[in-house]
């Protein structure tokens, strides 16, 4: 009989594989407006760290005095003073504005899904969208991964691209360094191929040979220690 092979044991759920969100330093949200508000005008406080998270995050404190978190743009200082307002305001890198009020071409991130959800779209380091095309009451914004999609045009964004870019160009060196990089993520690292195990390890696992055996296509409603490869493919190979 062979072992709980790693899927198996990822989706039990232990320690090894539960995000540290303990280290987590909060929700990065937009504010909701309040009744009767058109617009928020808030500082920079200090710029900090987040575990787990690509992009640096800003603590903001409103005209209000109100604290919170906020996902800054490129090229931000400490003491920077910016608006989130409902429309009527200046184009300007780091105002929070609706879709409908951003000119075509402009780059913005952090877009809302639906209005007033706090954010959801193109919030990794140095991610940006571009605004496109607006239709009726729609906006379509093109995404770095070529992918269009429409969306509200009472979405809230920020103008400009998220702070960190190029975070990816710096080699890791060490593989200490990824080890650590991967389990701030909850990731477990590094990974061994199925073909290299034991055949006690892993469908793929044994022979004289290190490859599958068998088809490494999979049924949707395989067993647990046999879900492994590809998944439920449509196809496989190449895809031009």
């Amino acid at each position: 009989m062979g072992k709980r092979i790693l899927a198996q044991r990822k989706g039990r759920g232990t320690l090894t594989w539960q995000s540290p969100s303990h280290r987590h330093i909060g929700a990065v949200k937009y504010r909701p407006f309040k009744e009767g508000e058109k617009q928020i005008k808030f500082k920079v406080i200090e710029l900090i760290h987040s575990p787990g998270r690509g992009a640096p995050v800003a603590k903001i404190k409103y005209e209000d005095d109100e604290k919170g978190l906020w996902l800054p743009p490129e090229g931000i200082f400490v003491g920077d003073e910016y608006i989130q307002a409902k429309g009527g305001q200046p184009i300007e890198v780091g105002n929070i504005l609706p879709l409908k009020d951003i000119p075509l071409g402009t780059l913005v991130f952090n877009i809302e899904a639906t209005p007033q959800d706090g954010g959801k779209f193109a919030r990794a380091s140095g991610v940006g969208a571009i605004v496109r095309n607006k239709e009726d009451n729609k906006v379509e914004l093109l995404f770095r991964s070529k992918k269009r999609k429409w969306f509200n045009e009472n979405c809230l964004c920020t103008i400009g691209v998220v702070a960190g870019g190029g975070r990816t160009d710096k080699p890791f060196v060490k593989a200490g360094n990824k080890f650590h990089y991967k389990r701030s993520k909850a990731k477990k690292w590094p990974v061994v191929r199925g073909c290299t195990m034991n055949a006690c390890s892993h469908p793929f696992g044994g022979g004289a040979k290190q490859s599958p055996h068998k088809p490494t296509t999979t049924s949707r409603n395989a067993p647990p220690g046999r879900k492994v490869g590809q998944i439920a493919a449509r196809r496989t190979g190449h895809q031009n």
